[in-house]
């Protein structure tokens, strides 16, 4: 096994399997648990700009009181570790940790680095986001409502993340996901308009990407994103987005206006509906052809990246990823 026994920083992405080495890193995840005999431990989750890791901090390890007492998400702490991999993925066995100081940053160290953003730039994102609702919806009162949402809570949609962990969790992954599911399902519009062209009521697009715009609008409310670390708030943990979306959408196009009853409940409808099935959290399921097309290409969006993500987590030699990932699977 190679070791080096001080100093030189050596970033945690490039460690091969069995090397220690001094780095910094970035604490993302602090889960409790309890083994079968009932011992507490903690679960943690590490990353620098090129690696995510994870070490399990049991009860009669050195660290677990500090871990139980101070460590806090969206915190960086300068390690020392060696790295491995095996059936659940990137691991390190801890051996010193220590909060950062700001001597540090004459050994390189650099937090900005550190914060995991959308690899896609953000005013393109927006823009061309906006870009659809303005060409793309003709329904007057629908564009007014969606345009109004988007550019009250601009400097929110365009930093926050998807969600806390599993898919599009960094800075501007909120964007990333509405912006593709929106493209999706301008795709799947044109598709089946086409191929269902005598279909009574027609498939009604305008419904469509306003609602692929704004499936997820309530993650705004339930979630509390800062650079680096994402978690839920009181209402996030007690409502969840879905219904905090609905009420969010519902009351904005009371105040404006210019929306017929039967539009306004089908988009309530397909906002409470996305996650598919109550077990996903939607209280019912999709009853009208826009709202499944907007489940799917949801739930084929974050499932996707999802698969990206444990795939980028493999290294080359690998035949297949290791089961530790949103999925479950290799």
């Amino acid at each position: 096994m190679a070791k080096r026994s001080s100093g030189p920083i050596m970033p945690l992405g490039t460690l091969a399997p069995g090397e220690q080495g001094d780095c910094f890193v970035l604490l993302t995840a602090r889960d409790r648990g309890n083994t079968r005999d009932g011992k507490p431990f903690f679960r943690i989750g590490f990353r620098d700009p090129d690696r995510s890791v994870t070490v399990m901090i049991w009860r009669d390890t050195p660290w677990f009181e500090q871990c139980e007492q101070d460590w806090q998400p969206g915190t960086f702490f300068k390690i020392r570790c060696t790295y491995f991999e095996n059936q659940y993925g990137p691991q390190i066995e801890l051996e010193r940790i220590r909060p950062v100081e700001p001597a540090d940053r004459d050994e390189g160290f650099d937090p900005g680095l550190y914060f995991e953003r959308s690899r896609f730039d953000v005013e393109e994102m927006w823009q061309e986001l906006l870009g659809i609702a303005r060409e793309k919806i003709e329904d007057k009162g629908l564009k007014r409502l969606v345009q109004t949402l988007l550019k009250k809570h601009e400097p929110t949609l365009k930093q926050m993340s998807a969600a806390v962990r599993n898919h599009h969790a960094y800075t501007g992954g909120y964007l990333e996901h509405v912006l593709s599911v929106t493209k999706t399902c301008l795709y799947l519009v044109e598709k089946y308009q086409a191929y269902y062209a005598d279909q009574n009521p027609p498939l009604n697009g305008d419904l469509v990407v306003a609602g692929a715009i704004l499936h997820d609008i309530g993650k705004m409310i339930e979630l509390n994103h800062q650079p680096g670390h994402t978690d839920y708030t009181a209402r996030g943990v007690l409502i969840g987005h879905i219904l905090l979306g609905r009420d969010l959408v519902r009351d904005a196009a009371l105040e404006l206006g210019g929306i017929s009853e039967e539009l306004l409940l089908r988009l309530e409808h397909l906002i409470l509906s996305h996650q598919g099935i109550p077990e996903y959290g939607s209280p019912v399921v999709p009853h009208t052809p826009e709202a499944l097309l907007v489940h799917f290409a949801d739930d084929l969006d974050a499932k996707y990246n999802m698969l990206a993500n444990a795939l980028k987590q493999t290294s080359k030699e690998e035949e297949f990823s290791s089961r530790d990932n949103p999925l479950r699977r290799r």
